[in-house]
């Protein structure tokens, strides 16, 4: 978290791109040692994955894929791809947990046995190169169909990875979000110091700007303040051997979530704070609004995880182990 809302001050792609490329590693903990070896021992090591989506055939030795799947952050980079899919069995019925919900793997491949689509035309985070791409009837060995944040998979059992990979994702991507937020309010803040509006006095000597960065500057530190008290309580329950529970999912998933949209409320108020000197490239104001608002459209910042955390609340059953959502 410290590493992405530092990089995220200079660049939110660099950032953005290091923390999916990072969550995805995690997959390693659910892998035969000889699997994650020749993926993330071989330069570069890199593996990038976009949405959960389609389906994988079972067949002798492991499953065929032909499919296509966008939202791959990092993917000019990698040199493995994932792909989180439903499993169907042999007869095509489709194969179900013990609970009766589908059995999803996260099959891995290497990015030269797919085909690459340059479709990143995007306001926002450009640089992630967050393309689509797919394959055709592509073999995946069983070893390479990984049941990620299935705890039962589990080969690595420290602290680390009882949280699921869409916690770090969130907590990450929140901590992006701040990064993004600080960098532009320090930018509004020293332009404030020596801009004189035409017609107007200097900005640093007006009482509404001086009220403005004074709340906002509030308004930051709580967000960061936040998401990094819950982050390390959760931590310290983990470190100390206790199990994982939807209290914790549901404290990162709240934290996360309303630290990028404060966050974003940040960048919105020191973008309107610049003025006219924001709309210029020259400068960094227009490309971290635009960066800031790439986040918010992004699945950790939905409105809904406000509905599921209120849904568990209501519901009494904090102490129950986490589902992964």
């Amino acid at each position: 978290m410290q590493m992405q809302e530092e990089i995220a001050k200079a660049d939110a792609s660099t950032a953005w791109c290091l923390g999916q490329c990072g969550v995805c590693a995690m997959t390693a903990a659910y892998l035969e040692a000889d699997a994650a070896n020749e993926i993330f021992n071989v330069a570069p090591g890199i593996l990038a994955w976009g949405a959960i989506a389609h389906e994988v055939q079972v067949v002798p030795g492991g499953y065929k894929a032909s499919a296509r799947w966008d939202f791959a952050s990092g993917s000019r980079q990698a040199s493995w791809l994932g792909a989180h899919v439903r499993v169907v069995e042999a007869d095509g019925k489709p194969r179900r947990k013990a609970d009766g919900s589908p059995e999803i793997r996260t099959i891995l491949f290497p990015v030269t046995s797919a085909t690459m689509y340059d479709v990143w035309d995007v306001i926002g985070l450009r640089g992630t190169g967050t393309d689509s791409y797919s394959v055709d009837n592509l073999f995946i060995p069983e070893k390479f169909a990984a049941l990620r944040d299935d705890p039962s998979a589990l080969r690595e059992k420290g602290p680390l990875y009882q949280l699921t990979t869409n916690m770090v994702f969130s907590m990450g991507f929140a901590a992006t979000s701040l990064g993004v937020a600080r960098a532009t309010l320090d930018a509004a803040i020293e332009l404030s110091r020596k801009k004189l509006p035409q017609g107007l006095s200097a900005m640093r000597d007006n009482n509404a700007v001086q009220g403005l960065i004074g709340r906002t500057e509030g308004n930051l530190r709580a967000a960061r303040a936040y998401l990094y008290a819950t982050a390390a309580e959760v931590w310290a329950d983990l470190v100390r051997g206790e199990a994982l529970t939807e209290a914790h999912r549901i404290a990162i998933r709240l934290a996360a979530t309303w630290t990028i949209h404060q966050a974003t409320a940040v960048v919105d108020t020191a973008y309107h704070m610049a003025g006219a000197t924001a709309v210029f490239s020259a400068n960094k104001f227009e490309r971290r609004f635009r960066d800031m608002h790439a986040i918010a459209q992004q699945i950790q910042a939905r409105d809904t995880h406000y509905e599921d955390a209120g849904r568990v609340i209501l519901s009494g059953n904090l102490q129950a182990a986490p589902t992964a959502r």
